[in-house]
């Protein structure tokens, strides 16, 4: 899923390689996906993105946008996939969506179980969007302890960690995927409640917050996850699919999973105590 260290990774990519490049096809869903979500209908997209210029690309959030002229962007978030194509290569089977490029290159768009697809002129009315956009990032150096602090203030009593990171946008881009490291790096189980953090736990979070995303953005995104060319990026996961039941890098002890709020949550036991 897209996560800060994901969008920003190919936000960067993107805008590197498409930038200069102008659309002259588009081609709908070779695998048409229920849960692929577009702005209106996806077959009036080569009207809308035909003969655009990719002037820039960038990630925020939980999304990338790739902004070409005449104020016109394709955006995606979610569980969307962006895969970049040489003119030698071979176009999926399965696709969303397909972009090619006047120099032969393409992209194309293929949703895991749930993503976005917009193509749109101006800007497009939806407040995940546009508080996004708004939202200063962890890694800001505006976003501080006292930015921090003001979430933390106004997030429930007895909220936990988990729902405190991970839901309602609090802080865009920041999910079930990078918490768990980031929960880990600061000794938060993931259902301890906020209320029963003390000023010391609360300040590790907003470190860990801090450094634990920086570090993911660094390297190139998750290596749960793949980047603008299908690379998985560069930051060995701590707890994930890829580490459970593995011991701990600190105290050795099995890395567990279990189901909560409608999710994964990995954790050690030791390190983490509830």
């Amino acid at each position: 899923m897209l996560e800060i260290p994901e969008s920003q990774t190919i936000g960067l990519q993107a805008g590197s390689t498409l930038t200069g490049k102008k659309i002259t096809e588009v081609f709908n869903a070779t695998s048409p996906h229920k849960f692929a979500f577009f702005n209106g209908d996806p077959a009036g997209y080569g009207k809308i993105l035909s003969a655009k210029r990719v002037i820039s690309a960038k990630g925020h959030g939980m999304f990338v946008d790739i902004c070409c002229d005449e104020n016109t962007l394709i955006t995606i978030g979610e569980g969307t996939n962006m895969r970049y194509y040489l003119p030698s290569e071979e176009p999926p089977d399965k696709y969303q969506f397909l972009v090619v490029f006047d120099d032969g290159s393409f992209v194309s768009f293929n949703v895991a179980m749930y993503g976005i697809i917009w193509a749109y002129s101006g800007i497009f009315d939806n407040k995940y969007h546009k508080a996004s956009l708004d939202s200063l990032s962890p890694l800001e150096d505006k976003f501080d302890e006292p930015c921090f602090n003001i979430i933390l203030r106004n997030s429930p009593k007895d909220i936990s960690a988990k729902a405190l990171l991970a839901t309602d946008q609090r802080i865009p881009g920041v999910g079930n995927g990078v918490l768990q490291d980031i929960l880990f790096n600061a000794g938060i189980h993931p259902r301890r409640k906020k209320s029963s953090m003390s000023d010391l736990e609360k300040y590790r979070l907003y470190k860990s917050l801090k450094t634990t995303l920086k570090n993911m953005t660094d390297l190139g995104g998750r290596d749960t996850e793949k980047d603008f060319f299908g690379n998985n990026g560069g930051y060995k996961t701590i707890l994930s699919k890829n580490t459970v039941m593995q011991p701990c890098p600190n105290c050795g002890d099995l890395i567990r999973k279990e189901a909560y709020l409608g999710g994964a949550v990995y954790f050690c036991p030791n390190c983490q105590k509830l």
